[in-house]
């Protein structure tokens, strides 16, 4: 009877061996589209001497393109991105990549300790070329995220000839005014809600936001509806990992090492080299895309910035509803928003 357990315990151990090999080289893809020129493509792209993990989807490869940059930093947007584009790849060729360190572009025993916004710049603009040789075109239009501003602007900034126009979404400024915006929030929202406790930590934390040492911590931002308000991103990115195509068990180690490895390098470049003191002027169309209720970066700092820099045309827009993520919150709108941008 002994020996009987011993076996059945064995078979199992290696059903979950088994299991887990599986799904750690489960191979990856983005599902097809129809059409005649539609694209879906996913892969390793070399950019600069780094794989790139690299997506490029639509309906027809023809349609002008968008090239989205992610934020975090390290947090790539391609385990879950698909469920709020689809209006998009109607009109346009969306192309998402991870950057170098991050997600899927995490190549393990790679050293990324000098890794800085102006390599991630370089590499955006490589891209930016690889891109448009692929798909055959001029120009895209860059649409920033969150940290992905802060490369993106920069990239703007160093090489307008490559783009249609900038935008920038959750776009970082000055992120001392941004996190003293998220600081008095948090702290105004703990104390509505009765948490003596919360508004208390958040307090003793004001004079290393004031030097720029310290950031809201992003746990209460998204507990008191800083972060998101119509979406639950945290959600998005289980159900990407367990459920989506794209990613494999292995490429969430590699998220999770990416984060570890560049976050806490490339947030201290950007609060102690504000963007608004490095760009000043943009030589393309400029549009800010903000949620009224974003404090992971503030919708007053962003204003104050937009106010200050220069461009031929630009524009801010506030979505009522969201917070940090209205591409997102209210993608409808904000398909339609970029669609009346490019007179369809």
């Amino acid at each position: 009877m002994r020996k009987r357990s011993i076996k059945i315990f064995r078979r199992a151990m290696l059903s979950i061996l088994l299991l887990v090999i599986i799904a750690l080289i489960f191979p990856t893809w983005t599902p097809g589209i129809k059409g005649e020129n539609s694209i879906s493509t996913l892969g390793q792209v070399e950019i600069n001497g780094a794989g790139h993990e690299v997506m490029i989807r639509g309906t027809d490869r023809n349609n002008s393109i968008l090239l989205f940059v992610h934020g975090g930093p390290g947090c790539s947007e391609i385990p879950y991105v698909r469920k709020y584009q689809q209006e998009l790849e109607q009109h346009f060729t969306i192309v998402h990549y991870d950057q170098r360190g991050s997600g899927k572009s995490y190549h393990f025993m790679e050293d990324y300790s000098d890794v800085t916004s102006d390599v991630l710049v370089d590499d955006l603009l490589a891209l930016t070329d690889y891109v448009t040789a692929e798909l055959e075109q001029r120009k895209v239009t860059l649409v920033g995220h969150s940290f992905g501003t802060y490369i993106g602007t920069k990239a703007a900034a160093k090489a307008p000839e490559k783009f249609i126009a900038y935008v920038g979404i959750g776009q970082v400024a000055d992120t001392v005014q941004s996190e003293l915006d998220s600081l008095e929030y948090t702290i105004t929202q703990a104390k509505q809600a009765d948490s003596t406790a919360d508004a208390e930590s958040l307090e003793r934390l004001r004079n290393p936001i004031e030097r720029g040492e310290k950031y809201t911590p992003r746990k209460l931002v998204r507990k008191y509806g800083g972060a998101a308000r119509l979406i639950d991103d945290n959600r998005d990115y289980m159900l990407g990992f367990l459920l989506g195509t794209e990613y494999n068990a292995l490429d969430v180690i590699r998220y999770s090492m990416g984060v570890q490895a560049t976050q806490e390098i490339l947030l201290k470049e950007e609060s102690t080299n504000h963007l608004p003191d490095i760009v000043d002027q943009l030589e393309i169309p400029t549009y800010f895309v903000m949620g009224k209720y974003d404090y992971m970066t503030s919708l007053n700092a962003a204003r104050d910035y937009f106010d200050e820099l220069g461009a031929p045309e630009k524009d801010f827009v506030v979505f009522e509803e969201s917070a940090h993520y209205p591409q997102f919150e209210e993608k409808e709108r904000f398909a339609a928003w970029l669609m009346g941008v490019f007179n369809f």
